[in-house]
């Protein structure tokens, strides 16, 4: 199991290469187009950044959305992918999410890509509608990036 701890200030200038990199296995597929990777000034300004390694090789971005717990970004270097690493980030963000009194956290994410939707339902995340003020609001920010133009999304939750 690989260690996961929240983000100190001399690591978030590492954390847009990562996603950088992660981002790039998408085009593997013909996903092309992605939203522009967060800056280290997004990072600073997240709910919470958790990160695996030291120096980190992947992270956790969470954000706050209409008083919901939601995860924004999990990306883990592709140098390292397929070792726990992505998994290990989940759970420690649902037990964030927990630590901070929030029934549930959810999360927007490929349809029918395998390390996406699939990945996610493995560990207990379940597709949802948008049914709540956070939700909706994801779901229309999704719309004004014109997500669905690389490819079917989803919105996900999973219980505390």
């Amino acid at each position: 199991m690989t260690d996961v701890r929240p983000a100190r200030d001399d690591d978030l200038g590492s954390l847009p290469e990562i996603e950088r990199a992660a981002d790039g296995i998408f085009a593997t597929i013909g996903i092309v187009g992605l939203p522009p990777v967060a800056s280290t000034k997004e990072f600073a300004a997240a709910a919470a950044v958790l990160v695996a390694g030291d120096p980190p090789v992947g992270f956790a971005r969470l954000e706050l959305k209409v008083g919901e717990a939601y995860l924004d970004q999990l990306s883990v270097h592709p140098s390292v992918m397929r070792h726990g690493i992505g998994a290990a980030l989940l759970e420690a963000a649902v037990g964030w999410a927990r630590e901070q009194d929030y029934d549930s956290i959810f999360l927007a994410t490929f349809r029918d890509v395998a390390w996406n939707a699939p990945f996610y339902a493995r560990h207990g995340f379940v597709e949802t509608p948008a049914t709540t003020p956070g939700m909706r609001d994801v779901e229309a920010q999704e719309r004004v990036l014109r997500m669905e133009r690389v490819g079917p999304r989803i919105l996900m939750r999973r219980t505390c």
